[in-house]
């Protein structure tokens, strides 16, 4: 075979390749390790590599690079997504090294799925071929539907696993028949063959067949985003799953999806932007209302986050139904600064948590910010940039998304998603008076705080106040990352 022929060209590919090759060592290191509770140089060993791909993908930047056929490509769109996935995956590994010794679950699988779960969602963002992207998104489901049941004695874990896995098939099947009306409509996989195929077809390409292709890849794309009404499975599958994995699914799932999205809707179908607006626009609405509404019920603060992140992924889609050179740079620099501040807000979940008793209910959290001040200093931090508050990272998302969509005339849309903010704000204080103002109602004893949470909380914090304070450099990288 020539392969030439095929434009090999593994440079564009190379931080996956990284991951890969030390998902394998990690994995035959796990085989020679003495006991399960002695792994975590296999947490460390999977840093190095994360690092190196970080690395590797910061050198990427600014060089346009196809290969493999014109499948994958290295524009600064695909390289900010694979350093955004980078420091996901960081931030993950360094909140799970003490969090899988404590919960029995330290065996070297657990890094090598997060690790090959990355890849999957680097693939997502390099692909311009739907079979490229699709096989992201398979790789990436896979590893996650493995890591979520990864407590097998735990039934919640196995319980969430089984929904997620369930669930995910289904989406699975309307995304990959999405993709095989739109092949059979414009005979091409290539992302820049279909948008110019559809641009020369005119009219006469709006057929039933792209317009029930493109509606089956939303319903594909909106389940891994989690927006209504294909969110059902989000609250039960993020208590259920190990909170360090919730907060993987949150971001990295979240950040993986939109890549995807705004990929293959912007660039392969672009011309029916008119159509699919209004579409958007409604479920911008939806997803943004029902996650602030329910979030105001729960309890418990992984249930809580879940709708959270609900109404998170309402709010970039206002960003995207705006369409518009901002709302996408602002749809990027979101991304980054949730992934800061939910990681952040899970990993003070973990450090407050015994192998016994993981004290998930917000009451449980009474009291702790005179206990461990700095823990619930870094929890308020997380909770009001979530809320929107300045000067942190995510009112600078926010005004960014808001003001995209008034500048896309979607003033209604913007009035809407700023009385979103201002409901959340609600449940996200919820938690700092519960820290501040409530006498605890139980003592909490036995925590241990690993070195590696610590530095994944330290940076987390310093994510969200850097993003915040000075976010035009980022918004910069950002703005100059949205061309296809």
């Amino acid at each position: 075979m020539d392969l030439s022929a095929l434009q090999v060209n593994f440079t564009i590919i190379m931080p996956e390749i990284i991951l890969v090759a030390f998902g394998l060592l990690v994995l035959l290191l796990g085989v020679f390790s003495s006991s399960e509770g002695q792994k975590d140089h296999l947490g460390y060993v999977s840093l190095v590599g994360v690092v190196l791909a970080l690395i590797f993908s910061f050198r990427l930047f600014g060089s346009f690079q196809s290969g493999f056929s014109g499948m994958v490509v290295a524009d600064n769109y695909a390289v900010f997504f694979k350093m955004v996935f980078g420091i996901i995956c960081l931030l993950t590994i360094l909140i799970s090294i003490g969090y899988t010794r404590q919960q029995g679950i330290g065996m070297g699988e657990y890094y090598v799925l997060v690790l090959f779960s990355t890849v999957g969602m680097m693939l997502m963002a390099a692909g311009t071929n739907l079979l490229t992207i699709f096989l992201g998104l398979e790789t990436m489901s896979i590893s996650i539907y493995v890591l979520a049941g990864i407590k097998r004695t735990d039934p919640k874990s196995v319980e969430s696993a089984m929904k997620y896995f369930i669930l995910g098939a289904f989406a699975t099947g309307f995304f990959l028949y999405g993709v095989a009306l739109v092949y059979g409509a414009t005979g091409s996989f290539n992302l820049k063959e279909i948008a110019s195929f559809l641009s020369a077809s005119g009219s006469a390409g709006r057929t039933p067949l792209v317009i029930i292709g493109i509606g089956l890849l939303t319903i594909g794309f909106g389940f891994k985003v989690a927006t209504v009404p294909f969110h059902m499975w989000t609250p039960d599958v993020y208590e259920g799953a190990p909170t360090s994995i919730t907060a993987f699914m949150a971001t990295g799932i979240k950040a993986a999806a939109f890549a995807g999205l705004i990929r293959v809707f912007y660039s392969a179908l672009g011309t029916f932007q008119p159509d699919w607006v209004a579409i958007m626009w409604l479920l911008s609405v939806a997803t943004m209302t029902v996650g602030n509404i329910v979030a105001i019920a729960q309890s418990n603060i992984k249930r809580m986050l879940a709708y959270s992140s609900i109404a998170h992924a309402g709010y970039i889609l206002v960003a995207f139904t705006a369409g518009n050179e901002l709302g996408t740079s602002s749809i990027l620099y979101y991304l980054l600064a949730y992934a800061f501040m939910n990681i952040g807000a899970f990993a003070i979940v973990i450090l407050l948590g015994t192998k016994d008793q993981e004290n998930t209910l917000i009451s449980d959290y009474a009291g702790i910010g005179f206990k461990y001040p700095l823990l619930a200093a870094s929890m308020t931090i997380f909770m009001l940039s979530m809320a929107g508050i300045p000067p942190l990272a995510g009112f600078m998302g926010k005004f960014y998304i808001f003001s995209a969509a008034v500048k896309a005339n979607l003033y209604w849309l913007a009035i809407i998603g700023v009385l979103n903010s201002a409901l959340s704000v609600y449940y996200y204080l919820r938690v700092t008076v519960v820290m501040y103002f409530r006498e605890a109602e139980k003592e909490t004893t036995g925590l241990t705080f690993s070195l590696a949470g610590v530095i994944g909380v330290i940076i987390a914090v310093a994510g969200v106040l850097y993003l915040g304070i000075f976010p035009s450099s980022v918004l910069a990288l950002a703005r100059a990352s949205i061309g296809f």
